[in-house]
């Protein structure tokens, strides 16, 4: 099975105010709104699975919620899901990480049969191309539908998806924290003006959070290890802080901006002039070599577009 974590996301959701934006943000409001964020707590997501004989390091919180005067633990299960394909074997994974989850609370003593087992809320960040179209409960996957008689016996799980690239610049912009930010330069990686673009945005974020100082290295840490994967060829090792060093990163997003326009018309240049090819080939009599002398290009280019035309 592919990796499904990404190191710099991993390092994100190690932080309690990222999972508290991922929650505010982007879960439903009837659910983040119950939850005390001063109580989250990082939990140990290594464990092995029995079927897979995999160890998996998603990450799990444990977060207070308060619901009608009763106040409850409840276990966020992260799974950070970065394939370039949608997976709809999904929610026979999450059935099956959650039993595991379950399985490692009664084995480390954190809880026992008798006590019962916690709730927990299955959380699934992807960032794929394709939206996501993968079913999000086990009962559906069971096909045709049991009977009546049998439908109490099916399995049921459920979990929340987060598709980054389903959200607007819009509603990132609506959001404004810095996590926000990130899922906007994520998004922008189509074009280097677009990234530019996302990138001013986050440091304008991060400028006006009263937490600067701490997000910050984060999400240049963050923001360096994207650009890597990028292939951007900008200065990375001078670059320790987003707010401090913006100019210098504009300065290097601005030539891969330069760069990308002038790539652009060099390609419409050289379309227009093949266009022209086809239509001195369609419609004259004129050599390879001479339509290669008057469009200025090599005669194998003409060749081959004159073999294109013939198919």
């Amino acid at each position: 099975m592919a990796n499904h974590y990404d190191t710099g996301y991993k390092e994100l959701f190690s932080y309690p105010e990222f999972v508290q934006q991922l929650l505010e943000g982007f879960a439903p409001p009837e659910i983040s709104e119950l939850m005390d964020f001063s109580t989250l707590k990082l939990h140990s997501g290594n464990y092995i699975t029995p079927l897979f004989e995999e160890k998996f390091e998603d990450l799990v919180w444990s977060v207070q919620v308060n619901w009608q005067g009763a106040t409850q633990e409840v276990y966020l299960y992260l799974l950070l899901e970065f394939q370039s394909r949608v997976d709809r074997t999904m929610p026979i994974r999450l059935m099956h990480y959650v039993a595991c989850f379950y399985d490692h609370l009664l084995k480390a003593k954190a809880t026992t049969p008798g006590k019962g087992l916690p709730p927990v809320f299955p959380v699934v960040l992807y960032n794929g191309n394709p939206r996501w179209t993968a079913p999000q409960d086990i009962y559906d996957m069971v096909q045709p539908e049991p009977p009546a008689f049998l439908k109490p016996y099916q399995p049921h799980l459920r979990y929340y998806v987060i598709d980054e690239g389903a959200y607007s610049n819009q509603e990132l912009a609506q959001r404004h924290s810095p996590l926000s930010g990130i899922f906007g330069i994520e998004n922008a990686a189509t074009s280097w003006e677009s990234l530019q673009q996302a990138v001013d945005r986050i440091v304008a974020i991060i400028q006006a959070d009263p937490h600067k100082p701490r997000i910050d290295p984060i999400i240049t840490r963050w923001v360096k290890r994207h650009l890597q994967r990028l292939g951007a060829g900008v200065n990375l090792e001078a670059l320790t802080s987003l707010v401090e060093d913006k100019n210098m990163l504009a300065e290097n997003l601005e030539n891969l901006v330069k760069r990308e326009r002038l790539e652009g018309h060099q390609q419409g240049v050289l379309e227009t002039k093949h266009n022209s090819v086809r239509k001195l080939i369609a419609l004259t009599e004129m050599t390879d070599e001479l339509i290669a002398e008057i469009e200025e290009l090599s005669v194998e280019d003409v060749e081959r577009l004159r073999a294109e035309t013939r198919h």
